[in-house]
């Protein structure tokens, strides 16, 4: 597929806004995606109201703001809506705990790509925002989410104001197992990141960030351990709020 192979993430919009009919078909894209059991564990909060988006943005570090975006969807694992169908169907669902939580956010992920692929299909833009992660515990307040309910990832899209070029991959050899998963040396792992390397951008971060190498920078300026660590107890403490760690 051409749309699969064109992928790039726009981080800048125009003012246009999409047209709800296009929601709508993207939406109905999503959710012909793969889902554990048929479950569906998953939902989207779509925010086109500019309020709403306002708010949203300083939650993801002013990213929506910046990049002019008129369409945020926060995807999220929800087994809220199953196990509420649970009781009012008479039977008790025990669903709040971390293989759920896990399941849920595979079936969101996968409803995700569906939604990125028709946008981008339809001649839209859209952008992956991780930093759901990072202030999930607020994105839930904001959002009303209720026990159950957790982010997980932010997709932004409109009409694109740019074209920007493809980002490169590793090459195919660099994730593919035979029949066992082979670990790499270390001048093999060299060797596969080289051509990422030697790109003249990459060359230029090393030196504007004052790193040995492109690894450096992933370590000690993008996701240096401390933030790592302190995040991750953010979200943890967020999922015992939704009660996904219930004793």
């Amino acid at each position: 597929m051409k749309t699969l192979f064109e992928h790039r993430s726009i981080r800048r919009y125009t003012d246009q806004p999409v047209a709800d009919h296009i929601l709508d078909k993207i939406v109905s894209a999503a959710v012909r995606a793969s889902t554990v059991g048929g479950m569906q564990l998953y939902s989207f909060v779509i925010t086109t109201d500019k309020d709403m988006l306002d708010k949203l943005s300083p939650l993801h570090f002013g990213q929506i703001t910046s990049m002019g975006a008129p369409v945020a969807v926060t995807v999220c694992c929800d087994v809220h809506r199953f196990s509420r169908w649970c009781q009012a169907s008479d039977t008790t669902p025990s669903y709040h705990n971390m293989l759920w939580y896990v399941n849920g956010t595979i079936d969101a992920m996968l409803a995700a790509q569906n939604m990125i692929l028709e946008a981008e299909h339809l001649g839209l833009g859209a952008c992956i925002l991780g930093t759901t992660l990072y202030n999930a515990d607020q994105i839930c307040s904001l959002l009303s989410l209720p026990e159950g309910v957790v982010p997980i990832i932010t997709i932004v899209m409109g009409h694109p104001a740019e074209n920007p070029p493809l980002v490169e991959r590793l090459p195919v050899e660099a994730v593919v197992h035979r029949n066992t998963y082979c670990d790499y040396s270390d001048d093999q792992l060299r060797d596969l990141w080289a051509e990422k390397e030697s790109l003249d951008y990459v060359k230029q971060l090393v030196i504007q960030n004052n790193t040995r190498n492109l690894a450096e920078i992933f370590t000690t300026k993008r996701y240096p351990q401390k933030d790592s660590i302190a995040f991750s107890e953010k979200y943890m403490n967020t999922l015992r709020k939704q009660g996904f760690l219930k004793e």
